[in-house]
């Protein structure tokens, strides 16, 4: 079973240079994490740690696939990951977080964790609403049918046909017209 430590860099003795790391994550990942979004997994992960005096930049590249439950059938299917995110870690007098995308850091800090970054990273690539893909290709179907489609219109039938759309004052509501000469 894999640990929180398991994803850790050690970023204390890392020369200023390009430092390339690879993670892979499976159910034991995913299984770390209080959730029950992803039912598991088989994902590579590579990070690529560009090192500087005063700046530590993290780019991910992870691809895979994750165990989802279907919203509509409750089936599980595997969905496809891909996902290049940058997070930057600057050093400075505490440890904070000063934006999504960018962490403080003291110069003590011995190491770094990337796990939970990995998770986030899978989860918002993740769409809201999850179908198993059977039903996502009904629903093209369905977008290239064009019988189905309602169409709507707020100008009247008479005014459609004889090609005649009047004037809009006629059919305003008087409580709006206070609002016109406003400016």
């Amino acid at each position: 079973m894999k640990k929180l430590r398991d994803y850790e860099i050690g970023i204390a003795k890392l020369s200023n240079k390009k430092h390339e790391y690879e993670f892979d994550m499976d159910d034991s990942f995913f299984a770390l994490f209080e959730q029950e979004i992803i039912l598991g997994g088989k994902l590579l992960a590579k990070v690529e740690l560009d090192k500087t005096e005063s700046l530590l930049t993290l780019h991910f590249d992870i691809k895979g696939n994750v165990r989802l439950t279907c919203d509509r059938s409750l089936e599980e299917f595997d969905h496809p990951v891909d996902v290049q995110e940058v997070f930057r870690i600057k050093y400075g007098p505490e440890t904070m977080e000063l934006d999504e995308d960018l962490w403080q850091i003291t110069s003590e800090t011995q190491t770094i964790n990337v796990a939970q970054h990995l998770y986030d990273f899978i989860v918002l690539s993740l769409p809201i609403k999850k179908l198993h893909p059977r039903f996502l290709e009904e629903m093209e179907d369905d977008e290239n049918n064009e019988e189905g489609i309602f169409v709507y219109s707020s100008s009247s039938t008479e005014q459609a046909e004889d090609g005649d759309e009047g004037d809009d004052d006629e059919d305003n509501d008087p409580r709006w017209d206070a609002l016109k000469n406003l400016n």
